[in-house]
């Protein structure tokens, strides 16, 4: 297990049973970033794998 799964596994605790919007997600990745500027990278390289998950 890799330490990123615990947190993957408390989102889906927590907020499992809700329904989001591509909108709000990319809202509070953009607000991530803006507080963690470090993470501009990581969370580029994951916004940009979502965008793409059903390219060939």
């Amino acid at each position: 297990m890799y330490f990123t799964d615990r947190g993957i596994e408390e989102l889906q605790s927590r907020r499992g049973e809700e329904e989001v919007s591509v909108d709000w997600l990319a809202e509070r990745l953009r607000e991530f970033v803006d507080l963690n500027p470090e993470f501009e990278t990581p969370v580029e390289r994951l916004a940009t794998w979502l965008a793409r998950l059903d390219d060939d």
